[in-house]
């Protein structure tokens, strides 16, 4: 299928207005970096709807615009306690079986899951209300530390500011990293987060010097790319014990230095491969990897496809 092109977010009562922004940032009307989206929030009705500021929309579609959306999302409302209406979970049901792709974040995930869409399927949301999910719907296996779970045809996202990760993976997996990054630039927001990262931080990062270090060495650290990059080294130049380095480094990231390195190295690569001619062995050894063979195991375990696939789908894209 070619990439999405019509976009539509369904906005409920209570919407949250963050929500609305970020679809509205990222598929709204926006600068050359993106293919030019026809964008439309929807609604059960047209006209004004609550938002969680008190401030209200006014919407000019109802649902009968999500019979024509490539893709679909369910927007977080402050009624999701509430079973969606028998119209939505229809249209949801509808737009999932023509073939668009179907999404959702944060509490948005429980109007997926009142269509029935994510039984038999791993889905997240908000980590404050996954255990309300899961006991809601035990036919769904929810992982509440995800920040955004794809299962193909159906995409959920964590709480919050993490639909900016959501929506900048479906940019990613549709129209390539160099498009999502151009974006996330625009946006000031990082390029890229995996999926398995933590949602939330279990301790607050301390403010001290020694963080100023650390963001130091990550600005370092991804302009020596093509270097080895043990967590020795970046230790080092924090002025850290290894040990110190690895726990200073998770407080802040929510992942490790490791898996840091490997999603920074392999964004970087599927960069390369979209927008050079250089062969797979140079782009290798420009990001960090020993050999083709090696990024090749690590793109495919990550990624699902080989380096040249995923060239050759990227530059015949539109």
């Amino acid at each position: 299928m070619p990439p999405f092109k019509t976009v539509a977010a369904y906005v409920p009562h209570g919407v949250g207005m963050l929500a609305v922004g970020i679809v509205t940032e990222v598929f709204g009307p926006h600068g050359a970096a993106l293919p030019g989206f026809d964008f439309a929030l929807c609604a059960d009705r047209t006209g004004p709807v609550p938002t969680d500021c008190g401030v209200p929309l006014s919407i000019a579609h109802g649902l009968d615009r999500l019979a024509c959306a490539d893709l679909v999302i369910a927007l977080p409302g402050a009624g999701f306690r509430t079973p969606p209406s028998p119209a939505l979970r229809d249209a949801l049901r509808a737009a999932h079986e023509r073939g668009s792709v179907v999404a959702a974040h944060c509490v948005g995930t429980f109007a997926l899951a009142a269509a029935g869409l994510l039984d038999g399927r791993r889905a997240t949301t908000h980590w404050r209300f996954a255990e309300l999910l899961a006991g809601r719907h035990p036919e769904i296996t929810v992982e509440p530390d995800a920040l955004y779970i794809d299962e193909g045809s159906i995409v959920t996202g964590a709480g919050a500011a993490a639909g900016f990760d959501l929506c900048l993976h479906l940019l990613r997996r549709e129209y390539g990293a160099a498009l999502a990054n151009a974006v996330a630039r625009d946006m000031v927001l990082p390029s890229h987060r995996d999926g398995g990262q933590a949602q939330y931080l279990a301790a607050p990062v301390p403010e001290d010097g020694q963080d100023e270090r650390l963001a130091e060495v990550l600005g370092w650290a991804r302009e020596h790319l093509h270097e080895p990059l043990p967590v020795t080294e970046l230790a080092r130049r924090a002025l850290m014990s290894k040990r110190s380095f690895a726990r200073r480094f998770t407080a802040a990231t929510g992942t490790t230095p490791h898996a840091w390195l490997r999603s920074l190295r392999l964004s970087r690569a599927e960069e390369l491969l979209e927008t050079s001619d250089l062969p797979i062995e140079e782009i290798a050894h420009r990001v960090g990897y020993a050999s083709a063979a090696v990024l090749r195991e690590q793109f495919v375990r990550r990624r699902g496809v080989p380096p040249r696939s995923y060239r050759r789908a990227f530059t015949s894209t539109p």
